[in-house]
């Protein structure tokens, strides 16, 4: 099951859940009135009627919402990798080219994308169906051959010169960022 019918399904079986409890306390009423029930009865019974059909509405506008929300990001994010797709593939490129310039094995690179991904050791190891352990070393041969220090600054490594700068601020000392 997918992400997003296991998401729907949070949202969409409570709803149903509480239309059904509605339903089935409307029917419940229906037959308490024909047998003659109480006023207090037939109140407490239509509250509760209110209270499920109130829940179920809350849980279907809020699954609108939930899916609206997807469909824009989705939207948005088709439109950035489509605006930015030339630039992507060159730093795709590019990483390859150092990696190479590095002399990394094929796994060593491999692993290297998936670090640069923000994969953990065990999720890599899942994906390459090999010990985490393998995926530490292979880690630590990449760190070598590069010169650096860790995952941290592979990652600054490849996206310091990309991003803006940040400075102090002259009045604060706070830091602002430098977009040039």
């Amino acid at each position: 099951m997918s992400d997003d019918t296991s998401d729907r399904w949070h949202l969409i079986g409570p709803a149903a859940l509480f239309a059904l409890i509605a339903l089935l306390i409307a029917a419940d009423l229906v037959m308490d009135r024909g047998e003659g029930a109480g006023f207090l009865h037939l109140a407490v019974e239509s509250f509760a009627l209110f209270v499920a059909a109130t829940g179920a509405a809350l849980l279907l506008r809020q699954f609108s919402r939930v899916r609206s929300d997807l469909t824009l990001a989705r939207s948005e994010a088709s439109q950035w990798r489509a605006a930015n797709r030339e630039i992507v593939r060159g730093l795709g490129a590019a990483i390859q080219n150092q990696f190479t310039l590095w002399e990394l094995t094929a796994a060593e690179a491999e692993i290297g994308l998936f670090l640069l991904k923000g994969l953990s050791h065990k999720e890599i190891a899942d994906i390459r169906q090999t010990s985490e352990r393998t995926v530490r070393e292979q880690s630590r041969a990449l760190y070598r051959k590069a010169g650096l220090s860790g995952r941290s600054a592979l990652s600054a490594f490849f996206l310091e010169d990309l991003l803006p700068g940040i400075a102090p601020s002259a009045d604060s000392g706070a830091y602002v960022s430098q977009v040039s």
